[in-house]
């Protein structure tokens, strides 16, 4: 991948390390408080990837003169995020049933939101540099 694509997302990269180390490091802590390590784990990586692969349908798009393949783009990678996290969440609870770790979903829900805005962070300011926008 050039350096064009991945310069913007380089926050999104930095929160993904961040919150790794803080959840490996820190697995005593995350244990006393209640919180499923594994949980946290595989959520973030989760939500990195397809914040990630959101990111790059809409960064795609930008490179279109047609200015509603943004807008297509924008909205089917919205789609696509929300769904398959609503879905993997779903999962995730059908197959735990009464152990659900509520912390752990918590800030799941929470990085969901963090990655999400540092996504179109990056976009709006790539959009802010593109010649077609």
């Amino acid at each position: 991948m050039n350096k064009e694509l991945l310069q913007p997302i380089r926050p999104l990269l930095l929160v993904f390390i961040f919150i790794n180390a803080l959840a490996i490091t820190g697995k005593a802590f995350l244990i006393k408080q209640g919180i499923s390590q594994e949980v946290v784990l595989l959520g973030n990586l989760l939500l990195f990837g397809v914040s990630f692969v959101a990111y790059y349908i809409t960064f795609r798009s930008l490179q279109s003169s047609n200015p509603q393949a943004f807008l297509r783009a924008m909205y089917g990678s919205f789609l696509v995020k929300f769904f398959l996290t609503a879905i993997v969440a779903f999962i995730y609870i059908m197959v735990v049933k009464k152990n659900v770790n509520k912390p752990a979903l918590g800030i799941c829900a929470a990085l969901y939101i963090i990655y999400t805005f540092l996504e179109i962070k990056a976009l709006m300011n790539r959009l802010k540099q593109n010649k077609h926008g």
